[in-house]
């Protein structure tokens, strides 16, 4: 129990190297703001964003898997592994990844292989607005970049036709509009990714018997998790910065600010229907948006947008088949 715990936070550190990483890419990959600056931007509402928000994600991330209290440790910790790994691959190949898709393949994964029956996953449906079960949240992250590109589109035609006479004074509210533009961000990333740790660790606690529901998750787990989104981002979430702020297509302050706005935008109103969607994806749609919205159909890096899709497309099956693997071997620990 204690090593999931352990593997859920570690999974908060490496969302930082991708999910938290992305708030304040735009930020940094257009001069508006030093990495320190930045960082410490993302530190504070990384952590706002769960404690004003809510638990309507990691509730969602709890209800996820359905099988015997003896064996949560088991699956969660295999899943979570699975996880993580595909975490450190992507960042090692610079790709913006969706720690998302890695922890509900590698759950998925495990939880199946644990029960020998998908009926050990929850696969669920949408009641309303609010997202429930495996099928509601591969909705809303298939849904989320389409979003977050269109948003970022009408963003950008709407902007330049506002600046269209705007002189060099403008770019002082622009990189003003950056800095509220990140902080939103990094409050919407906060309330969305830092609650998927959260989640799983409830989902052990509860099985545990340690606490009776997901609302009564201790507060230094909501801590633990945003503290750990911001030092990921701090220590290695710069290969990622690079790609969505420099090698998709070269951001001005003002694609910048429309990027920003477009994707906090998105994320913020899925957190509040309890949608787990992925910053990373949101984020690099958003600027894929401003590019076309320029169009400046040439100057995206289609090349590095085909690598990124694949990625997205292959992180379900690798790391159900990763949990699948390491499922024994935490059935022994556990």
């Amino acid at each position: 129990m204690t090593l999931a715990i352990v593997m859920a936070l570690v999974l908060a550190f490496t969302n930082g190297f991708h999910d938290a990483a992305n708030a304040i890419a735009t930020l940094v990959a257009t001069g508006t703001a030093t990495p320190g600056r930045a960082v410490a931007l993302a530190a504070v509402f990384n952590l706002l964003g769960p404690l004003i928000i809510g638990a309507a994600v990691a509730n969602t991330i709890a209800s996820i898997i359905d099988v015997p209290p003896d064996e949560v440790a088991a699956v969660i910790g295999a899943g979570l592994t699975a996880a993580v790994a595909w975490n450190l691959f992507t960042w090692w190949r610079g790709l913006p990844s969706s720690s998302s898709h890695a922890l509900i393949g590698g759950l998925v994964g495990a939880a199946w292989l644990a029960a020998r029956s998908p009926s050990a996953v929850n696969w669920g449906h949408f009641e309303g607005l609010h997202v429930n079960g495996v099928i509601g949240v591969l909705a809303a992250l298939a849904i989320a970049p389409v979003l977050g590109l269109t948003a970022a589109w009408l963003l950008e035609h709407i902007v330049r036709r506002a600046f269209r006479r705007a002189t060099v004074r403008a770019n002082r509210l622009v990189r003003g509009g950056q800095w509220i533009g990140s902080a939103w961000l990094a409050f919407s990333n906060g309330s969305n990714d830092a609650n998927k740790a959260v989640g799983v660790i409830a989902a052990l606690l509860v099985a545990n018997g340690t606490i009776t529901s997901v609302q009564a998750v201790p507060q230094w787990v909501v801590f633990a998790s945003a503290a750990l989104l911001t030092a990921g981002t701090a220590l290695g979430g710069w290969r990622i910065v690079r790609t969505i702020g420099r090698r998709i297509f070269r951001l001005r302050p003002l694609d910048g600010m429309v990027s920003q706005a477009g994707s906090a935008a998105v994320i913020f109103g899925a957190s509040l229907v309890g949608a787990p969607v992925s910053t990373t994806h949101v984020v690099a749609s958003s600027v894929i948006g401003t590019g076309v919205g320029r169009k400046r159909f040439r100057h995206v890096s289609w090349g590095i947008v085909a690598e990124i899709l694949i990625a997205w497309v292959t992180t379900l099956p690798a790391t159900a088949l990763m949990a699948a693997l390491v499922l024994p071997a935490w059935r022994w620990i556990a």
